[in-house]
């Protein structure tokens, strides 16, 4: 059985997804690649995974990193599996580029060379969000690329853990780090 719940966060609402006592999804509700079928998942809101995640989420959002101790369990093939891996240990606060993940897969099996366009597929599938951090994945030249979520929600992120977006193109962006979200982080930590 799949249990769900909305948590509400500075960005927006989000979906949750806890399957055999493990985390398998965490989507911001509407975006690219959200679950199509959710009406048979059950509702338990005070599942001890989520109030896990809603505390770490809370410290997150306050720019305090910490680790999480709930097991990660997406779905997803052998590669994108692969992929976020390699996610997991971008520390917060840094980018990578998609190119620098293909090429670092491609060394650590022996190959000649690995597509950045391949690796971007696994990113942009990534089915939790925030926690394996795919926001912290940029075009080659440093430019802010692809987020299933949208860019103003990855600018977002990145601004929260201090990156400098200086070099980022935000033309595309409309949601930036404002008061408003300030306020709404600061009602969230509060909460939990």
């Amino acid at each position: 059985m799949i249990y769900a719940c909305t948590i509400d966060t500075p960005l927006g609402a989000m979906t949750a997804a806890v399957k055999d006592e493990a985390l398998i999804g965490l989507w911001f509700t509407g975006q690219k690649y959200y679950p199509p079928q959710t009406a048979h998942w059950g509702s338990e809101p005070d599942h001890p995974i989520f109030k896990a995640l809603r505390r770490h989420l809370a410290r997150y959002f306050s720019s305090k990193a910490s680790a999480l101790d709930v097991r990660l369990a997406p779905p997803g093939s052998s590669f994108q599996k692969t992929v976020w891996d390699i996610l997991l240990k971008i520390p917060m606060g840094q980018v990578v580029t998609y190119g620098q993940i293909a090429k670092y897969i491609a060394q650590t099996r022996g190959l000649a060379a690995m597509s950045a366009q391949a690796v971007g597929g696994a990113v942009g599938h990534n089915r939790i969000s925030i926690l394996i951090p795919c926001h912290r994945v940029v075009g080659f030249n440093g430019d802010l690329t692809g987020y299933a979520g949208g860019l103003d929600k990855k600018a977002a992120l990145l601004r929260i853990e201090k990156v400098n977006l200086a070099k980022i193109d935000l033309a595309q962006s409309s949601l930036p780090f404002t008061a408003a979200i300030q306020q709404r982080t600061e009602r969230f930590v509060e909460a939990y």
